[in-house]
């Protein structure tokens, strides 16, 4: 899994555009904006999650925090 990931950080432009070719053939003109729109929202939808996690997260510890200070 690793010498996959390592070899996909090295592609050239050759080699994104023989890849970019390859799915035109796959899926068709008029199927590639919806592949890309959805991508778009299910980034979208990933980034909110974080958001999320990380403001429920940020939420669990202000409550562990005393609310009251000393004088």
């Amino acid at each position: 899994m690793t010498i996959l990931l390592n070899s996909l950080a090295f592609l050239g432009t050759q080699e994104l555009i023989i890849i970019g070719v390859i799915i035109l053939i796959f899926f068709g003109g008029a199927k590639i904006p919806s592949l890309m729109r959805g991508l778009g929202r299910g980034m979208g939808e990933f980034k909110k999650g974080i958001d999320e996690g990380k403001r429920s997260f940020e939420e669990m510890g202000n409550d562990d925090e005393p609310s009251t200070k000393a004088n």
